[in-house]
């Protein structure tokens, strides 16, 4: 049986647009562990685009782990969920592009949607916020690593 991974993702911009940045959670499907944290302050964008840029964070990080797995995309996005189930139509020219990256990193088939209401998206919430919050201060988000622990799959390296 295929390995299977849960990706929690966020964005979010403070204006809109404005400021923006996006976290993505990789956790195994069976445990439950965190298995890749990302996150990025992506400069001004539209809040939809912050959303777009985390699920694809979170795809890429699934797709690093293990190519083959299947994936179950839980965000509290109503307009990507139903985009990217296919149950709306895209009709922002800017979404298009970033559906279809989507799309390529993980087909349909192997993907499943799934909204969430926001407080069960905290982790990625949180993760967005910190990346935002270090943009703001000209700075890169950083994985908190525990003393002796490693980095995530999918995150950046240590500089």
């Amino acid at each position: 049986m295929a390995r299977r991974f849960i990706v929690e993702a966020d964005g979010g911009s403070r204006g809109n647009p404005g400021p923006a940045g996006y976290g993505a959670v990789v956790r195994d499907a069976e445990t439950g562990e965190t298995l890749a944290e990302v996150a990025e302050y992506i400069g001004t964008a539209t809040n939809n685009v912050a959303e777009y840029k985390g699920l694809i964070a979170g795809l890429r990080a699934a797709y690093a782990l293990d190519p083959e797995a299947g994936v179950q995309v839980r965000m509290d996005s109503k307009l990507v969920i139903e985009q990217m189930s296919g149950r709306w139509k895209i009709k922002h020219p800017d979404m298009r592009p970033l559906a279809a990256e989507a799309k390529a990193i993980v087909p349909p088939g192997r993907a499943a949607y799934e909204w969430i209401p926001r407080e069960r998206n905290k982790h990625a919430d949180r993760l967005a916020n910190e990346a935002m919050d270090a943009g703001k201060r000209g700075e890169r988000w950083q994985p908190k690593v525990p003393p002796g622990g490693t980095l995530a799959a999918g995150a950046p390296e240590a500089a």
